[in-house]
């Protein structure tokens, strides 16, 4: 975020199960050490959920973020276009570096949230898209990150660290 801008939510996804399509929304509940009501990593049903996604404990992935601004790095660095939903991220931000907020309490409209690790993107990703997006997204493919306070998010909010 730059100066004393605030960065915005440019978009809110979720989808009821692992390979599903993404669903857009314009608003999600965020509940604390579960994730987004409506997405499948709520319900633990997401593919990283389970024993694939046994090196982050399920809290510290309840919500993740993806910066808009990266879609047009990926169509300008690798020839790949891609939409809000297909990084397969909850929230896509705009005006907001994501990897700043690792260790940071942020405000996300009215849930807080705590900046865990950064996403790293996966072949299961890739298998979703085309070919070229692991690689493409390499160190920018958004942040994993806890709810340490439910409220809702809606699509226009502002994204603020504390």
């Amino acid at each position: 975020m730059s100066g004393n801008r605030d960065g915005r939510v440019a978009a809110i996804h979720t989808a009821p199960e692992a390979g599903a399509e993404m669903e857009s929304r314009t608003e999600a509940s965020a509940v604390e050490g579960r994730g987004l009501e409506g997405d499948r990593y709520f319900e633990r049903r997401g593919t990283w959920s389970g024993e694939r996604g046994r090196d982050l404990p399920h809290a510290d992935r309840a919500l993740t973020l993806f910066e808009v601004e990266t879609l047009a790095l990926v169509e300008r660095d690798a020839g790949i276009s891609l939409e809000p939903a297909d990084h397969r991220r909850n929230v896509t931000t705009e005006d907001v570096a994501v990897s700043h907020l690792v260790d940071e309490r942020f405000r996300i409209g009215e849930a807080v949230c705590e900046g865990v690790d950064l996403c790293e993107p996966c072949a299961y990703l890739e298998s979703l898209t085309e070919k070229g997006v692991l690689g493409a997204l390499v160190h920018r493919g958004g942040l994993n990150a806890r709810i340490v306070s439910s409220g809702t998010i809606r699509v226009g909010d502002p994204i603020r660290v504390l």
